[in-house]
């Protein structure tokens, strides 16, 4: 388990989920599948612009899913994006496309966040990845934006505040929303969750 406490070379990482997808909209877990904004989720990228234009962001990640890529374009900030594999979603393995109810009528306990994931990621999985996403966060310096997905990003906040992914589940992130983490003195903190534009 990483330590929560750490130099504050990196001041703040601004973490964005990306618009609306059809799949976001039904709840059908999207990982590997590269589904399009909805228009609705297009508008919700464009209102992130003015909140964005605020603030001057030395690095611009995003994960390689074109629906992370199309909110950070329409957000502002496509110009100084790179692209970065560690930032894509949750592999649900063969759950890929299914609802949480609908996984629960044959195992009614499952959850994402505590079962086995066949020829997907686990927590176990996820975990190691976020704590490497972290450890490359605080090489950096500065503001980073960080553009990618709901599961992930409710880990990767869990894993920064922590040291583990698993605080993730007590942390809800809706479409288009923006998070910031950074530090309290030199420990690692949540300094604002599931913010949503007021344009929206």
């Amino acid at each position: 388990m990483s330590s929560s406490r750490a130099p504050a070379a990196v001041r703040e990482i601004w973490l964005i989920r990306h618009g609306e997808t059809a799949w976001s909209l039904s709840g059908q877990h999207t990982g590997r599948t590269d589904i399009a904004l909805t228009d609705n989720g297009r508008e919700q990228a464009r209102a992130l612009a003015p909140v964005l234009a605020g603030q001057h962001f030395d690095v611009v990640l995003s994960s390689p899913m074109s629906r992370a890529t199309e909110t950070c374009r329409l957000a502002g900030l496509g110009d100084r994006m790179t692209i970065t594999a560690d930032l894509h979603e949750w592999d649900y393995g063969i759950y890929e496309g299914r609802t949480t109810a609908d996984i629960q009528k044959t195992d009614p306990a499952w959850s994402v966040w505590q079962s086995p994931i066949p020829q997907g990621e686990d927590l176990a999985r996820i975990e190691r990845r976020a704590g490497s996403v972290v450890e490359a966060l605080l090489a950096l310096h500065g503001r980073v934006a960080l553009f990618s997905h709901a599961h992930f990003l409710r880990a990767l906040g869990g894993y920064w505040a922590s040291g583990a992914a698993a605080l993730g589940e007590h942390l809800y992130l809706e479409t288009a929303s923006v998070s910031v983490l950074g530090f309290d003195h030199e420990a690692r903190a949540i300094r604002r969750w599931n913010s949503i534009s007021r344009s929206r």
